[in-house]
């Protein structure tokens, strides 16, 4: 679809409607044979409802958000009244129907977003590839003869977008899973500052790392759904001229295993940059290169996870993936110390990174150290953990340091899909915005 504030020009001046964008995409949801497995629950008539009500209101000349009638694709961890939330997992099928919604659904709803339907996702969120056996794993819009992982845990909300069932998506982000997918499927994907979007009625991952965040068609519709999410007005970007940014490369750890492919993608974006007139150095960050150790037991995603797992694990175990379950009851071989240790050592390492960082407006690394790895080669379980712990590297710095990132596709047309990661500054989301609506336009030139 277009990015979202085109289609709210169309609905503006009449030439679409809501309910024409609606059937669009639920055509796309049952005529595709990815919306089976994009998805967890439509409901249509429900839907079609939403969408003529915004259609009916807009006619009768009531003031609406412009964004009224959007369609809108919700990942299967957010609260929406009267729906199952079930994290992607058999184990919360029978949960009781949420009474209430999540408040960032509460804010989309407010602003007259039609809701199409839940989307798969990796159960409880806990893997960067996409998979789920529960319900079958969404391709990737690459390579989908082969069958490729879509990235995850916002398997399903990407593909969404890629695929036209909806015009924007929400994901959520505990060590990539809004941009991970994002750059495998091609599209944009936002991981804002933690604290500023509510994750109250989210079931959770890490509470320490987790944020919830948009997938989109461009860097504008992603900056309109997060500053909804957040509760703020929408904004317009502000490009900046390119001989006004200066970003850093890391060269420690982001480029470990990076496959040829995308180091040779990453390359050509930089000199593209460079030739625009932006400033990009190289700098040691030596810090990150702690990373591994310090996350060597699971971390706080794997001690927190088993927190709020370990009574529904022992109770309903045997439904769980195994290659979930696993992980989590990792986070039983942490003890207080170990996890009072890593929440030190983060705090060390944040003002570590605040400080080297402070003259850049973004630290540039490729989204993702490979291409999306064909579904074949993830049946082995030693190249499945393999990978999901390269995937997850490089996003997984931006939720350790509490920062924002975004990853924007930087492919040629027809390539692999490769995303390019800006992560700014502990709450400087405006200005990364800025920063990534200007590089976009630059790699779009």
């Amino acid at each position: 679809m277009k990015p979202i504030r085109e289609l709210a020009a169309d609905l503006a001046s009449g030439r679409t409607t809501s309910r024409v964008l609606l059937e669009t995409c639920l055509a796309n949801i049952f005529e595709n044979g990815e919306g089976a497995r994009a998805f967890r629950y439509v409901d249509p008539v429900k839907a079609r409802a939403m969408a003529d009500a915004m259609d009916a209101l807009r006619a009768a000349g009531a003031p609406l958000s412009p964004f009224a009638g959007l369609p809108l694709s919700i990942k299967d961890l957010y609260d929406v009244h009267g729906e199952v939330t079930a994290a992607g997992s058999k184990a919360l099928a029978e949960a009781p129907p949420a009474a209430r919604d999540a408040p960032t659904i509460a804010r989309m709803r407010q602003v007259g977003y039609v809701f199409v339907g839940r989307t798969n996702m990796v159960e409880f969120a806990y893997s960067g590839l996409g998979l789920n056996p529960h319900f079958g794993t969404p391709r990737s819009p690459w390579d989908r003869q082969t069958g490729r992982a879509p990235g995850g845990s916002s398997s399903g909300s990407a593909v969404s977008v890629a695929d036209g069932m909806a015009a924007v998506t929400l994901g959520t982000d505990t060590g990539g899973s809004c941009r991970i997918p994002a750059a495998f499927c091609g599209i944009t994907g936002y991981k804002p500052t933690a604290a500023r979007v509510p994750l109250d009625g989210i079931t959770p991952l890490s509470s320490s790392l987790d944020s919830a965040g948009p997938l989109g068609a461009s860097v504008d519709c992603c900056a309109i759904v997060d500053a909804i999410l957040a509760g703020e007005p929408v904004r317009d970007l502000t490009p900046i001229h390119a001989k006004g940014l200066r970003f850093a490369i890391p060269k420690t750890l982001v480029f470990e295993d990076v496959d040829a492919t995308v180091a040779a993608c990453f390359d050509r974006t930089i000199a593209r940059l460079r030739d625009a007139g932006v400033r990009i150095d190289e700098i040691g960050f030596e810090v990150l290169g702690e990373l591994p150790s310090i996350n060597a037991k699971g971390g706080l995603a794997a001690s927190e996870a088993f927190a709020y797992h370990h009574a529904l694990l022992a109770e309903k175990g045997a439904l769980y993936d195994p290659r979930v379950g696993e992980r989590i009851k990792k986070g039983a071989l942490q003890s207080a110390a170990d996890y009072i240790a890593i929440t030190r050592a983060r705090r060390r390492i944040i003002a570590e990174a605040d400080r080297l960082t402070a003259p850049y407006d973004a630290v540039l690394t490729p989204t993702v150290a490979i291409i999306p790895p064909t579904l074949k080669e993830l049946e082995d379980d030693e190249t499945y953990f393999r990978l999901n712990a390269l995937v997850l590297r490089n996003t997984s710095v931006a939720n350790f340091l509490d920062r924002c990132a975004i990853s924007i596709p930087c492919h040629r047309v027809g390539d692999a899909p490769v995303g390019l990661s800006l992560m700014g500054r502990r709450g400087g989301d405006h200005a990364l915005f800025d920063a990534a609506v200007t590089v976009e336009t630059i790699l779009a030139g």
